[in-house]
């Protein structure tokens, strides 16, 4: 069974997709411009005297070399224009179908418990997920906790006022 798929509203000022066409009309563009040029050359081979290959130069020659261009530019469009297409509509597919993440509010630590690593600078519950698996968190110190708190768990305690603004340069 398929899928179903789910089409992109059409918004005010959406240029139509470009089709297979514009790539169609490129190739033509550039063999046309080909086989001119071909024409030219071998007109131009057969004639000994410049004057005679004149005609050959402007009627076949210069028109080819011009389609060959045209031919270029079309490709080149209608490849950017195709891949900006698909850009567009991934992206229009990725930002639809994105959830955004649940909010949680619930604390992601709830113990009263307080440890601290050795060398840390953060004071954290006991069921924090940043000191649940070391063994060498230790209860801290009361008399001397100088810790923050852990922006993750969020303990209890006293917070650290932030350092004051210093000038740049001393006055006076």
């Amino acid at each position: 069974m398929r899928a179903a798929r789910t089409a992109r509203p059409a918004r005010r000022g959406d240029a139509p997709r470009p089709g297979p066409l514009a790539l169609w009309t490129a190739y033509a563009t550039l063999a046309a411009g080909a086989v001119l040029c071909v024409l030219g050359w071998y007109g131009v081979s057969g004639e000994r005297f410049a004057e005679r290959q004149l005609p050959y130069l402007a009627s076949c020659t210069a028109p080819g070399a011009a389609l060959i261009i045209a031919g270029a530019v079309l490709y080149t469009h209608g490849r950017s224009a195709l891949a900006t297409s698909r850009v567009e509509e991934l992206y229009t597919l990725l930002v639809a179908t994105e959830q955004p993440p649940a909010e949680d509010d619930s604390p992601t630590a709830t113990s009263e418990a307080l440890l601290m690593v050795p060398g840390g600078t953060l004071r954290h519950r006991a069921d924090c997920p940043l000191v649940k698996a070391k063994r060498e968190a230790t209860p801290p110190d009361p008399a001397r906790d100088t810790l923050d708190p852990c922006p993750i768990c969020d303990p209890p305690g006293p917070r650290r006022p932030p350092p004051p603004d210093r000038p740049d340069r001393p006055e006076g």
